[in-house]
């Protein structure tokens, strides 16, 4: 197979196995959703889901989350990895939004990746989720998955993304970066299949025996 014929094939089989993929993070407007991406960061969907059911009865705005102040929400989110930090990003991004945004998520990428603890997979989520903007968020399954499947040489997440968007239509960006993440902790996960086991894997490389090694994000 060539590398295009490669992504067709993964792209139907994904749309089959996922035909609807939903958001794993709970979130109610553009604001809680970019909070608990910032949270997601090495900690599990699960996790953030559980912290920010708290932590948004009390504050869906920028307004309320800075009221409550750096140490409530750590006091809050305290559960989640590198809370302390997470902490202080909440509350210095919630002030910006305030201040520079009339207490709005921007949407564009040169202004949401100004604020602390966003970056550039963050930002792309949030455009996509919140503004369905055709963006591809490129994570450590995605990263994974792409070297396995031969469509990225994984010497980036940049370049990662870069060949991502170069296979795929523009349109299924949005579902493809949720069906790819889901095939990778159901099928396909970092200790596990290695590039042999997986269906995908399998009937993309039948005649591969060695484990693939991958470049991580």
């Amino acid at each position: 197979m060539t590398k295009q014929e490669k992504a067709n094939f993964i792209r139907k089989k994904l749309a089959k196995l996922y035909p609807n993929p939903t958001p794993p993070l709970n979130f109610s407007n553009p604001f809680t959703l970019l909070i608990a991406v910032l949270l997601s960061a090495q900690c599990t969907d699960e996790r953030v889901n559980i912290v920010t059911k708290d932590l948004f009865k009390q504050a869906k705005t920028p307004k309320k989350m800075l009221s409550l102040g750096e140490k409530k929400v750590l006091e809050i989110i305290k559960s989640c990895g590198l809370a302390p930090k997470k902490s202080k990003a909440i509350i210095q991004t919630s002030k910006i939004l305030i201040e520079q945004h009339k207490s709005k998520v921007p949407d564009n990428f040169t202004d949401l990746e100004k604020l602390p603890g966003v970056g550039h997979k963050t930002a792309s989520v949030v455009l996509n989720q919140a503004f369905g903007y055709p963006a591809f968020a490129v994570d450590t399954h995605i990263h994974r998955l792409a070297q396995r499947w031969g469509l990225s040489n994984g010497k980036s997440v940049e370049q990662t993304e870069r060949d991502l968007k170069f296979l795929f239509p523009k349109k299924d960006w949005g579902n493809l970066h949720l069906q790819i993440i889901f095939y990778g902790r159901e099928y396909c996960a970092a200790k596990d299949c290695y590039g042999l086991k997986c269906k995908i894997c399998k009937a993309l490389y039948p005649k591969r025996r060695s484990k693939v090694i991958t470049n991580k994000a």
